[in-house]
């Protein structure tokens, strides 16, 4: 490898993230460095060789309890993607494979924990399942994330996973539905930073650019999948889910006219209109009265306008 190839170097990078050598990957970002200083990669390696670095030590000071250190690389992991949104620039292949040492590293911990245990819990199963994805394993995580499913029924962050390893496998219509039932059981509970598939981290970039908080973007989400045509798999309600969506929109009503918190209100109306957006799709799957949704329509139209215009064109 000759000494002033930067592309050798970063390749080189890579093979060194494989291992978890970061120490030694963080000596080979600053060569390339000295070559080309303005390389957005080179910048970008080394960044992420410095902060990996510090976090293997505390890996390495945790000693030989496997699953302390697969609970700490799981939850570094989260911050890391949130390290990542302020880096402005992709790194794409350094990122993939420090991700699979990561899932990887994780992963056996979390199965020692399972087999010694003799079985597992829905937690434990959404890990490993997270993991084999991170790995990109994916019908391998789709076995452990049912088993999870099986467990803890209508879970928002069991579906999240489950539809985005469907996503990967190019099941679509599958992915689009469990998206969507798991934004509208509770958007605060999936857990954005681990989504992977094109289907939604595009749609998430883009609510990022617009510059909502975290809290707020996850209550949009399933209001812009709408409106852009991903979340376009709808299904009837059933009697008893019919009366509790109803029931949650009077209490989002009621608290919307409440609040003097522009920050609750930020919240509470994009939340309002996702549920509005499910009557709707009901009333029409069933053949109510077109004066029916022309109510719901109205009550979109009186909280946001924008919105409105939108879904009608």
């Amino acid at each position: 490898m000759a000494d002033n190839d930067i592309e050798e170097l970063i390749l080189h990078s890579y093979d060194l993230f494989h291992t978890g050598s970061f120490h030694e990957a963080e000596k080979v970002y600053e060569k390339a460095l000295a070559i080309d200083f303005e390389n957005k990669d080179v910048i970008a390696g080394l960044k992420c060789s410095k902060y990996w670095i510090e976090r293997y030590k505390q890996l390495e000071a945790i000693g030989s309890d496997e699953f302390t250190k697969s609970e700490y690389l799981y939850n570094e992991w989260k911050a890391f993607t949130q390290f990542l949104n302020r880096l402005n620039t992709p790194f794409r292949q350094g990122v993939s494979v420090i991700k699979q040492w990561v899932f990887q590293t994780a992963l056996s911990g979390y199965l020692n924990a399972s087999s010694n245990a003799g079985s597992s819990d829905e937690e434990l199963l959404l890990r490993i399942g997270k993991c084999y994805k991170g790995m990109g394993d994916y019908d391998k995580a789709l076995e452990y994330l049912e088993s999870a499913s099986r467990k803890k029924r209508d879970d928002p962050e069991i579906l999240g996973e489950l539809a985005d390893c469907y996503a990967f496998i190019n099941e679509t219509r599958i992915a689009k539905a469990f998206f969507r039932e798991a934004f509208f059981i509770d958007s605060q509970k999936v857990n954005i930073n681990f989504l992977e598939s094109e289907l939604i981290v595009r749609l998430i970039e883009k609510l990022r650019v617009i510059g909502y908080s975290e809290l707020v973007l996850k209550e949009w989400i399933p209001v812009y999948a709408v409106l852009w045509g991903i979340f376009n798999v709808k299904r009837e309600l059933k009697p008893l889910e019919l009366g509790k969506l109803k029931q949650s929109i009077f209490s989002l009503e009621n608290r919307i006219t409440d609040t003097e918190s522009d920050e609750e209100r930020s919240v509470l109306v994009p939340r309002l209109i996702n549920r509005y957006f499910w009557l709707i799709d009901h009333y029409i799957i069933i053949s109510e009265p077109r004066v029916k949704v022309e109510e719901v329509l109205r009550k979109i139209r009186i909280i946001d306008e924008s919105v409105y215009e939108q879904y009608i064109n």
